[in-house]
């Protein structure tokens, strides 16, 4: 076995010290000399960087045999759902989220269900004893859960574990908390995150174990630790949601065996998380009565349309009126004020301008411009829009309404919710000669004056 030791390298310029040092001798940069195991005559299959992969020829692409991907559901639909199906042999996932917001309880109910389904499942807690996470499991109503539980936080530990049980899935909470004996920095730093997930990585590769890791997020919501971690794994899920609420999601960022951008929706309840079935339901304010004030958006997350309801309140202000947004871009907020003022007529200058997007959801997405700017017009004016109204477009600088993709989705999904009037794109309106959408009264507009004297002729 070739001897390891440690050094210390430059993330600058890639020099390296034999010590730690608060300036890197080569390039003279602060702070940028990270613990890295080297290992001395490195050869053949004691090499830690060896290949994940066996060495193969050279072969053209079409003369690879491609096969589709077997995927092994948790038995939660919503997780199946972000996950594009289910989980891949070999594959690594990477989860993360507030502290409390669910990712443990989520794990847990997953591995339950799979190991009642007669697949090997590992739960590996580094914050937990064993006698908290079967605590945990009896609160959830996992009676006689015959889930394996290992309370270590040593990687190489940890990785005899997983080569001598051989589980199907494993979960690893979290990986902050995992340290390996190679390096002498503390758990969680920077060093012992990279090595401890290229090991796992590995490990999940070489055996076809599913890894599923969780991780800290930082006060931004960021996945804490180097960047390089989220490159390495194969999927990237968030949790997100306010704590305070009972509602949860869970986004793809990243998916190499799926769709991105996909979610899943959960309600926190007392025996766990359960799946949404209908999450347009969550997402919209039961009035009574049309509101000044709000405008329901049909948006798109993934492959799922979803309508929200866009709540904006308009206020007179002070001489340094306020332009604020939960949920919504605030720099996009105060770009679509200008337009409506330029090219609508409609000013806002002196007034304090509030944008919400119900139920905690967060919208990327230009296609909620349109709803967003007639939102505000109906809070400023004091009228409401129409009952059963829904819009959804990108508005550009110029005042043009822009198609949103999959645009006819969209409407279904509103016409599946019985919305009767909709104020579109021009280029998302069914074309002449198709087939119209039942029950559903479709206001193509190209610019944002015509969307503004559609809603003034309706109101």
């Amino acid at each position: 076995m070739a001897k390891e030791k440690t050094t210390y390298t430059c993330t600058e310029c890639g020099g390296s010290s034999p010590r730690w040092l608060g300036k890197c001798p080569h390039c003279e940069a602060w702070n940028t000399l990270i613990e890295t195991v080297v290992e001395a005559g490195a050869s053949g299959r004691n090499n830690r960087f060896a290949s994940l992969a066996k060495t193969a020829e050279v072969t053209a692409l079409a003369d690879i045999e491609a096969s589709e991907i077997e995927r092994q559901p948790t038995g939660i639909g919503e997780l199946d759902r972000v996950l594009g199906g289910g989980i891949v042999e070999g594959g690594v996932v990477l989860i993360g989220g507030d502290p409390g917001i669910g990712k443990s309880t989520l794990l847990l109910q997953a591995l339950d269900a799979l190991q009642r389904a007669d697949v090997p499942t590992l739960y590996v807690t580094g914050e937990e004893s064993g006698a908290q996470v079967a605590l945990r499991s009896r609160r959830l109503g996992l009676d006689n859960s015959q889930v394996k539980v290992l309370a270590e936080i040593q990687l190489e530990k940890i990785l005899g574990t997983i080569a001598a049980t051989q589980p199907a899935v494993a979960v690893i909470d979290s990986i902050q908390t995992v340290y390996s004996d190679q390096l002498t920095s503390a758990p969680g730093s920077v060093a012992q995150v990279r090595e401890c997930a290229a090991h796992l990585t590995r490990a999940a590769k070489a055996g076809g174990t599913s890894i599923v890791l969780v991780g800290h997020v930082t006060k931004e919501g960021a996945l804490a630790g180097p960047r390089v971690l989220e490159h390495m794994v194969d999927t990237v899920l968030y949790f997100e949601g306010d704590t305070h609420s009972s509602f949860r999601l869970v986004r793809a960022v990243k998916n190499r065996f799926g769709a991105v951008n996909e979610i899943g929706v959960f309600a926190m309840t007392e025996r766990g998380l359960k799946g949404v079935a209908n999450p347009s339901a969550i997402f919209l304010s039961q009035h009574s009565e049309p509101v000044p004030g709000s405008c329901v958006l049909v948006t798109l997350e993934g492959t799922r349309p979803m309508l929200v309801e866009i709540q904006a309140l308009v206020d007179s202000g002070g001489p340094s009126p306020r332009r604020l947004s939960v949920g919504l871009d605030r720099d996009r907020l105060a770009m679509l004020l200008a337009v409506l003022h330029r090219h609508a007529g409609i000013a806002c200058m002196d007034q304090d301008v509030f944008v919400n997007a119900v139920g905690g959801v967060r919208i990327s997405e230009p296609a909620a411009d349109l709803a967003v700017m007639l939102a505000i017009t109906s809070s400023l004016r004091g009228k409401p829009l129409p009952k059963g109204f829904i819009a959804f477009g990108e508005v550009g600088l110029a005042g043009e309404v822009r198609p949103a993709p999959r645009g006819q989705e969209r409407l279904r999904e509103a016409a599946k919710l019985g919305f009767s009037v909709a104020v579109v794109p021009k280029a998302n309106a069914p074309k002449k000669g198709s087939r119209e959408i039942e029950g559903l009264t479709i206001h193509p507009v190209d610019r944002i004056e015509e969307a503004m004297e559609v809603v003034r002729s309706l109101g």
